[in-house]
């Protein structure tokens, strides 16, 4: 993540219950969110050996861990494994678009068939889950549409958002802004990478 989590825990006095990480990654997020003393841990990651580095630098006994991508389907979808050979982090549902001018030393060459289900189809106690950290190359709005009912349980979201289209059909901050808004949340923070996409901090407008 571009944020520094604990400033924004700080500034905005982020109560946070549990966090529910979507496009995990090997997890590296997993030792902040110890440190400010979050106990309910969720994280999902749909490639098999990230998944595997996942299961390995956090443990099985320490965090919920999903071998699965979110979207708003069930069953079995294509994933482009992007890597430029030492940074594996900006895999996609989606194709990509202007990434590869963006990032030519990138490859999509490689593709996984996962499985992909909707949050709201996941059983877990939504009482303990606040915060949404997703990270998934333009694919989020496709995530919140499966997950409507969970939403109304989350206090606190913290998206990569875009301003172009680095993946085809991703979706533009403004867009996500829009969808997010029907459901109470507002976007608070904003950190661009200055190559079309950056992290964004949104929280329910009853928590302002």
């Amino acid at each position: 993540m571009l944020m520094d989590f604990s400033y924004l825990v700080k500034k905005y006095n982020l109560e946070i219950e549990g966090v529910i990480h979507i496009g995990a990654h090997d997890g590296g997020e997993y030792f902040e969110y110890q440190k400010h003393g979050i106990k309910n841990m969720m994280f999902f990651e749909p490639i098999p050996h990230i998944f595997d580095r996942l299961k390995n630098n956090i443990g099985e006994d320490n965090a919920v861990l999903f071998e699965m991508a979110l979207g708003n389907k069930t069953g079995r979808a294509i994933i482009y494994f992007g890597t430029d050979g030492i940074n594996d982090s900006c895999s996609s549902m989606l194709e990509p678009d202007t990434f590869l001018r963006q990032y030519p030393n990138f490859n999509f060459s490689q593709m996984f068939e996962v499985s992909i289900d909707k949050l709201d189809n996941i059983e877990f106690n939504r009482d303990e889950y606040n915060f949404i950290n997703i990270d998934v190359q333009g694919y989020e709005l496709e995530v919140f549409k499966g997950a409507v009912n969970s939403l109304n349980d989350v206090d606190y979201i913290m998206s990569e958002v875009n301003s172009e289209h680095l993946y085809r059909d991703c979706v533009l901050v403004d867009e996500l802004d829009s969808f997010l808004s029907d459901f109470g949340f507002m976007r608070v923070e904003t950190l661009w990478k200055n190559k079309g996409w950056g992290d964004a901090l949104y929280i329910k407008n009853n928590l302002l």
